[in-house]
């Protein structure tokens, strides 16, 4: 299900409609293939732009379709949804009426506490929180949860496609002031390789050739799977030559992971180890622990000899000549991707079922 939600979202589709009837076995073997069904609720991604018609069917209809700003992540949560059902018997959310549903995914969260949920693994538990967040940009991408260890199999992943929010995060990274793009490297320098774990499944899946690096060609491949984006060259470039720090005409997988963090993610699905990632960061740059950043760290830290001050300036909220801890996380945040999500081209009729 996963790998039919990545693939369509690559190709500027989403399905809208996912839920367990519109998943078919393509013969009665057991070894037979699953296929997604009924398109019908399907529509095309436009870049930068939501769907705002509700669509799909009452118990898998993500929190941002009812709130008519929705885009392929509504998939997902789709499949978060079914994910819960399977492995509990039970409906995450209930209500006798379809108003009364609406109004469980708005306002509650799944129960995790009910049997069987104490004799299943933390891994699937931990999976199908991931899916069912109800802030989009926290969630999970379908690619990035084929990357998550209870998905693996034998432990490692199988044919995830490109992420679209990876490519995307890459097209903003390029956009970001130069303060935005350094606060980024110093937080990706504090993370393991296991909270990194999709950003290095999709690194190599953008290496071609395996060699550790990503050249031009091959940024430009991966950029071109994103089919609702039609890049010029002179872009690819551009993005290119944003995220290589070293300007060695190539980017690698700590270059690529300053680029492609999900910050939401960061913070949402874990707060303490954000806060602590994110202090982390922050003390790159402030060397006397004295709880600010100075236009002398800034400098010390970034090399550059000219002013700081335009630097310092985009993150100096209070305008006090320096950044104190506050200021920085909001500097990250500002800097993770706001919206990836799109508008119909065409309104669909409400299939609420």
């Amino acid at each position: 299900m996963l790998k039919v939600a990545a693939q369509c979202h690559l190709h500027g589709l989403v399905h809208r409609d996912m839920k367990p009837e519109n998943f078919l076995f393509k013969s009665t073997k057991e070894d037979s293939p699953l296929k997604a069904t009924d398109f019908g609720l399907s529509d095309f991604i436009r870049p930068g732009r939501k769907f705002h018609d509700i669509v799909g069917s009452a118990y898998y209809v993500a929190p941002e379709v009812l709130k008519r700003k929705s885009g392929p992540e509504s998939d997902v949560w789709s499949i978060g949804v079914i994910t819960y059902i399977l492995l509990c018997g039970r409906r995450p959310f209930w209500d006798k009426t379809e108003d009364g549903i609406f109004k469980e995914v708005l306002r509650n969260k799944p129960d995790f506490r009910r049997k069987p949920w104490a004799n299943i693994s933390n891994s699937a538990k931990d999976f199908v929180k991931k899916l069912l967040v109800k802030d989009p940009r926290a969630r999970l991408t379908a690619a990035q949860a084929l990357s998550h260890s209870w998905v693996r199999e034998g432990g490692s992943a199988s044919e995830i496609p490109v992420d679209i929010s990876v490519l995307n995060n890459m097209r903003q990274f390029v956009k970001y002031s130069r303060m935005k793009q350094i606060a980024l490297r110093a937080l990706a320098s504090t993370l393991d390789e296991e909270e990194i774990a999709d950003l290095r499944d999709q690194f190599d899946a953008i290496d071609v050739d395996g060699n550790g690096s990503i050249s031009l060609e091959e940024m430009r491949q991966a950029l071109a799977k994103d089919l609702p984006w039609k890049l010029k060259e002179s872009r690819v470039l551009e993005i290119l030559q944003a995220i290589d720090s070293n300007t060695d005409g190539l980017v690698d997988f700590t270059e690529f992971v300053a680029a492609t963090l999900h910050v939401h993610q960061l913070e949402e699905h874990n707060s303490d180890k954000w806060q602590q990632r994110s202090q982390a960061a922050f003390e790159k740059f402030d060397v006397d622990r004295d709880g600010f950043i100075t236009p002398e760290e800034l400098k010390l830290h970034t090399g550059l000899k000219g002013s700081i001050d335009p630097l310092l300036e985009e993150a100096d909220i209070d305008k006090d000549g320096k950044i104190s801890l506050p200021e920085f996380r909001r500097l990250l945040r500002t800097a993770s991707i706001s919206s990836r999500a799109i508008t119909s081209p065409r309104r669909v009729p409400s299939r609420n079922k």
